[in-house]
């Protein structure tokens, strides 16, 4: 069995200590295999906050799969973003800000959703939407196939259509018909599993909220998720109460941070399976 943990919006130069230290416990409980960062790994693209975030990276025990955000671009310093946006974060995080992972149970395909010239929303171009379902076409059908943006691909119904993706509804045409399972995302700090409709086969969008920053919204406390994927052929080995998954599926938990037990929580599930 798989464990991804997926982090968004850390927005390290205003992270809070205590809930680092409280992620940093979570992963170590959970021992994930991989680490997804959706980006906003800085709140303002410094190097001290990209070296604050390696080091804090560094200690979740796993490898990082890690995209930027639009706040992973220096906003102030305006010659540095027409010219080399990316150099800080590369510094870093490396010169592929597009990664793909694979291994027997993941197929991870990162997409840089941000563009220099663009402040807060998010694009994807024909070119990317092209490159990612060519990867997903040559998914194994024991890998969960997840796609990794910034902004969100799709939201519930409601105030946050500004935010959306640019170039998103193709994307997800496209995508879906590759065989994307998960397409996860953050930038707007709420976290949500919304299950697609209309598309010929299941797919499903993943938020994070702000993992360890200040900025929470109001009532939504910081959380991360965790994803948990037995293929068909795999021996599931957790449990909700004491009934394990069946294999074939994805158990998606959101964990939020417990102000009381200053340690994060499974506050939520959700049970995929996706299409073979």
């Amino acid at each position: 069995m798989g464990v991804m943990l997926h982090l968004s919006d850390t927005h390290f130069g205003t992270e809070q200590p205590r809930v680092v230290e409280a992620l940093v416990a979570l992963a170590a409980q959970q021992r994930p295999d991989v680490v997804v960062l959706s980006g906003d790994i800085t709140q303002r693209a410094r190097p001290a906050q990209f070296r604050a975030a390696k080091a804090f990276v560094d200690r979740l025990g796993a490898p990082v799969l890690a995209i930027p955000g639009n706040h992973d671009i220096a906003l102030l310093d305006v010659w540095a973003r027409l010219t080399r946006p990316y150099a800080r974060y590369a510094q870093v995080f490396g010169a592929d800000l597009e990664p793909v992972v694979s291994s027997p149970d993941w197929l991870i395909v990162g997409v840089n959703t941000t563009r220099a010239w663009r402040h807060v929303h998010g694009e994807v171009s024909a070119a990317q939407i092209a490159r990612v379902a060519t990867v997903l076409s040559a998914a194994t059908p024991e890998q969960l196939r997840v796609v990794v943006v910034h902004q969100p691909l799709a939201v519930p119904a409601g105030g946050e259509a500004s935010n959306l993706l640019r170039g998103h509804a193709e994307a997800t045409r496209a995508w879906a018909q590759a065989g994307a399972d998960i397409v996860m995302g953050g930038h707007i700090h709420l976290p949500f599993t919304l299950p697609l409709q209309g598309l010929g086969r299941r797919l499903c969008v993943v938020q994070a909220g702000t993992a360890v920053s200040t900025r929470t919204r109001p009532g939504v406390p910081n959380s991360v998720n965790l994803l948990r994927w037995a293929d068909a052929a795999g021996t599931p080995e957790l449990a909700i109460g004491n009934e394990p998954p069946p294999a074939g599926r994805c158990l998606i938990e959101r964990w939020d941070f417990s102000e009381r037990l200053q340690a994060f929580v499974r506050a939520e599930v959700t049970v995929v399976q996706p299409e073979r």
